[in-house]
């Protein structure tokens, strides 16, 4: 009566410690590991953006490690406790090995998408707030996470993107943003005068404190972009601050109207404007 009792205390007194040891190296191993990625992220140490970007980004891969490693970690504790309980590893280990595969081969595109996010946030390409150009989208990026990349584009729509597959990207949001604007003088013009004229406009533009804050390089007079039937295009470059390209683009082209009417020089083409490679449909002169 009293053997098989105390077969089970011994039963419990020697394989339940070896699980209960198992586990508590397991759980401490976890907390290893979570002081070893929390040390990976860099606390922003000022107000700038480039320093909440280095904190958002470290945060992120530390995050990946970590939960990478609790899986891992627990894995291999259950494979060890598993032959306390009487369980050959072997079998277990070899259907592990047939559903990883399977897996693997029914999942290749969630595995392109994590790897794909993974190198996403460990280069730094974008984050969350970011204006990008991708897969002939562009807009701010609302959501991002290891395997999708949500964009808003301009019409206000929702774009969920897949993280494999973003290809190459345009990031609209980083130091600077950069704009042209294409004045079209006609033939019957002199292309003297009418550059003349543009250099005292930007000068005043350049000048002027209220603009200053929103320009970081020129704008500027490159000169002659191309010659036409219509006229002479004369190209005009600006380097502006973040997101900025679209109100100083508006107010160059409204001093170059009023100074061509004082002039009396006439306009006849409508202006064009390009974003970093993105063309913003003519629009109209007058």
């Amino acid at each position: 009566m009293h053997e098989p009792l105390t077969q089970w205390i011994d039963l419990l007194w020697t394989r339940g410690l070896r699980v209960l040891i198992i586990f508590i190296v397991a759980i401490i191993f976890i907390r290893v590991l979570k002081v070893l990625t929390t040390r990976l992220v860099k606390r922003a140490k000022g107000q700038t953006r480039v320093a909440h970007m280095r904190e958002q980004q470290t945060q992120t891969v530390a995050g990946v490690l970590y939960s990478l490693g609790v899986l891992l970690i627990a894995a291999v504790a259950i494979l060890m406790a598993l032959p306390e309980f009487g369980f050959n590893v072997t079998p277990v280990a070899a259907a592990a090995a047939v559903f990883s595969l399977a897996f693997g081969f029914g999942a290749q595109n969630l595995v392109r998408d994590l790897i794909n996010g993974f190198f996403i946030v460990l280069e730094d390409q974008y984050a969350v707030g970011d204006v990008i150009q991708v897969n002939n989208e562009t807009g701010r990026v609302e959501y991002f996470t290891i395997r999708r990349t949500v964009v808003r584009n301009p019409h206000g729509a929702i774009v969920t993107i897949p993280n494999s597959l973003i290809g190459q990207v345009s990031n609209l949001s980083r130091d600077w943003s950069q704009v042209f604007v294409d004045v079209t003088v006609p033939s019957d013009e002199l292309v003297g005068r009418a550059l003349t004229l543009l250099e005292k406009i930007v000068g005043d533009f350049r000048a002027d404190a209220q603009w200053s804050a929103a320009l970081v390089d020129g704008p500027r007079v490159l000169g002659v972009e191309s010659l036409s039937l219509d006229g002479t295009v004369v190209r005009l470059q600006v380097k502006t601050a973040l997101n900025r390209q679209d109100d100083v683009a508006r107010e160059l082209r409204r001093r170059i109207k009023l100074g061509f009417e004082e002039s009396r020089i006439p306009l006849r083409q409508a202006h064009k404007v390009e974003l970093q490679g993105q063309v913003i449909p003519p629009a109209a002169a007058s």
